[in-house]
């Protein structure tokens, strides 16, 4: 607890320390808790979506047609695979209303339903990835922001040393404190934004892979009971 005195330890050496370093400390410290923000709450976020579209894929593959697995599917709030099935079922609705020949709309169907279903598995990852590249930002720069407090807490020695014309443990000590301290923050930081983003990036991948599986099942369906979309 010493370190946290008002007059000795860590807080001493950043009250006394320069305008910059504490600016520094300052970014540093708001990096930190941005990014245990972020991991938190994404960890939660992911892990309830996986389990919810999970729980709705069975539902999806257990119903008897199209039309029963989309309600069951509107049954849950907030459902992700109804809004990408949704989208899907308007571009189907849309042929089917148009004054296309059948030939026609047997050539294009599967890829309009293919493109639509793609773009909303990419919708729903483009929410779920939000506030991600921010913590790839605190990853890669905190390690460069403590660097640049390094090199000034240096700079700022070897100004003493030059002022007073010799290297004395008194001269050269702040300074040193000052480069030190600031890198093991940037490393504070770094350290779990750089191995929390990569597993955060593992699991959104698990999500997709699962969301695929989705749309490919869901257009593997329609063609089977829509006539015009059953390949001959």
């Amino acid at each position: 607890m010493n370190m946290f005195m008002p007059e000795q330890g860590l807080w001493a050496m950043l009250v006394q320390s320069s305008l910059l370093i504490q600016i520094i400390m300052l970014v540093l410290l708001v990096m930190s808790v941005s990014s245990w923000t972020i991991i938190i709450f994404k960890f939660v976020t992911f892990r309830r979506f996986k389990s919810l579209i999970q729980d709705q894929i069975q539902n999806f593959e257990r119903a008897s047609d199209l039309a029963e697995a989309m309600k069951a599917s509107r049954q849950s709030a907030q459902s992700p695979l109804y809004m990408i099935g949704l989208s899907a079922l308007k571009e189907i609705q849309k042929l089917e209303q148009s004054q296309l020949s059948a030939s026609v709309k047997f050539r294009i169907a599967e890829d309009n339903v293919r493109r639509v279903l793609r773009q909303g598995v990419s919708a729903q990852l483009k929410e779920l990835s939000s506030s991600l590249p921010f913590l790839a930002i605190c990853a890669n720069s905190s390690l460069l922001i403590g660097l640049l407090g390094t090199v000034w807490g240096i700079m700022n020695s070897f100004h003493a040393i030059g002022i007073q014309r010799g290297a004395t443990l008194a001269t050269v000590a702040p300074g040193i404190s000052e480069a030190l301290i600031t890198t093991a923050f940037g490393l504070v930081v770094a350290i779990p934004a750089t191995i929390f983003y990569n597993m955060l990036w593992e699991r959104l991948n698990n999500i997709q892979f699962d969301l695929i599986n989705f749309a490919g099942s869901f257009l593997n369906r329609a063609q089977r009971e829509l006539p015009w979309m059953e390949k001959k």
